[in-house]
């Protein structure tokens, strides 16, 4: 299987047809969909590749699929160039119980029709078809499976999907590996697997190294499309950790004070694995310009903010004033989405990072940029606050011990504490917070308590 097959499906244009009425409803529906609250108008291939016949028992299809949605919500509004999703589509004649959320729908015409078509990482078969592609370093068509040649992948580890909600889909392997499947994908060098090859090859042990990865080649360019590694079985996330701790009314300093040595332990092999910058005047100006971009969208769209905003906007113009005087700072590549649920203790009590992708709806070109670490340290204390908040007894003081402690932890690595840098770090929880308000008030409007209280604090900030 380590040779190339050509297996791209003869009629990409009749599948598509006979799948597109189907995927106009399953497909919003998704948790991973990015494109909420606007009309689907239609959609159009990227590759479609065949790993299973589709006239056996069980077919399989391997498709990338852009779908294109109005700008405005207002019918007859402007096209946007559209989001590409991958999705690992099963036929088969009747859909077995166990299958049934996987249902996607009953195919009436086209190349499929009469048949049923599914969610395939639901199922076994498709599952294992995965795994032994990348055991094998297969080349299917378009597809690309690679592995790390040291990394032994044993055949015949039993798959199953993870059903809680994520922005893309894993698949378990016999508690030996996890095999994570990029939903919304772009062209390029994703930080998802970017960040993990290069801090394995800096020896660091807080990040799970990959075993292998899916690519796809298209048009002279690379599409990573799934990362597998290893899986830490019976670890537990921050976040239900830290909830879990509320419930009882018990601290969470000392696992607070172990991830900031965890988070300075990454940031340090990662300035050591990647190149770094020095932000100076312009750069710093054209950071806090953007910042007041965002709180200034965000005031227009959420009226609750709009008191505030003028004092939260010292936040962002005293970074801009600190840079006139010639400060300067450096920045790295970074985690760029880090917070309580990006972090995995495992039984014997170590922390690890994982999820490297940064914010989904930001450009890959900008999750990329080098970015003050201080952006990582203001996302994991704004995570502490919604873990008190979502308590429900509320503990006094839990979220201050903890940020306190993680900034300690952290410096006991890095060598320098985030708080003796005090308008850097209220600049990027303050942008934080902002963002957390607009997200609430559009997805979320029973949270918005939370990001508000942080925006009170912010906009009455201590005395340095």
């Amino acid at each position: 299987m380590s040779e190339a097959v050509t297996r791209t499906v003869t009629s990409p244009s009749a599948l598509l047809a006979s799948l597109d009425p189907l995927l106009r409803d399953w497909l919003p529906r998704q948790r991973w969909f990015a494109g909420k609250g606007r009309p689907v108008t239609g959609f159009s291939l990227v590759a479609a590749t065949e790993l299973l016949p589709s006239d056996a028992r069980l077919g399989l299809y391997h498709v990338l699929v852009r779908a294109h949605q109005q700008l405005a919500s207002a019918p007859g509004g402007p096209e946007g160039p559209g989001d590409c999703y991958q999705l690992l589509i099963g036929v088969r004649e009747a859909l077995p119980p166990r299958l049934a959320p996987a249902l996607i729908g009953h195919v009436t015409e086209g190349p499929l029709a009469g048949r049923t078509a599914y969610d395939a990482l639901y199922d076994t078969r498709p599952a294992e078809v995965l795994l032994e592609a990348l055991r094998t370093r297969a080349r299917i068509g378009g597809l690309r499976f690679e592995r790390e040649p040291e990394r032994e992948i044993r055949a015949g580890l039993v798959p199953r999907l993870m059903t809680a909600e994520q922005s893309n889909s894993s698949v378990v392997y016999g508690d030996t590996f996890i095999l994570k499947v990029l939903r919304r994908i772009v062209p390029g060098i994703n930080p998802d697997l970017e960040l993990p090859l290069a801090l394995a090859r800096e020896g660091c042990p807080r990040v799970p190294a990959p075993a292998g990865w899916m690519v796809a080649d298209l048009a002279g360019r690379s599409w990573v499309l799934g990362v597998l590694q290893p899986y830490v079985q019976g670890a537990a996330d921050g976040w239900e950790l830290a909830l879990r701790e509320l419930a009882k009314g018990e601290e969470f300093v000392a696992e607070a004070r172990a991830l900031g040595r965890a988070t300075a332990e990454v940031h340090t092999a990662l300035a050591r694995a990647l190149p770094t910058v020095t932000l100076a005047q312009g750069q710093v100006r054209q950071l806090a310009d953007g910042m007041i971009e965002r709180l200034e969208a965000a005031a227009h769209a959420v009226p609750l903010l709009r008191p505030y905003a003028p004092a939260l906007r010292t936040a962002f113009t005293a970074l801009g004033d600190l840079a006139a005087e010639g400060r300067t700072w450096t920045a790295q590549r970074v985690h760029g989405d880090l917070h309580l649920g990006q972090c995995l203790r495992s039984p014997s009590g170590q922390w690890s990072l994982i999820d490297f992708e940064g914010e989904p709806a930001k450009p890959l070109a900008e999750r990329r940029m080098p970015q003050p670490p201080v952006r990582d340290v203001a996302g994991m204390l704004r995570s502490f606050d919604y873990a008190a908040h979502s308590a429900d007894a509320p503990v006094p003081g839990w979220a201050g011990s903890c940020r306190a402690a993680y900034c300690t932890g952290y410096a006991e690595v890095a060598g320098a504490d985030p708080r003796t840098d005090p308008v850097m770090l209220r600049a990027h929880e303050t942008d934080k917070a902002v963002y957390e308000v607009l997200y609430e008030a559009r997805h979320r409007p029973d949270w918005l308590a939370v990001p508000l209280s942080a925006v009170r604090r912010l906009s009455t900030p201590e005395p340095a």
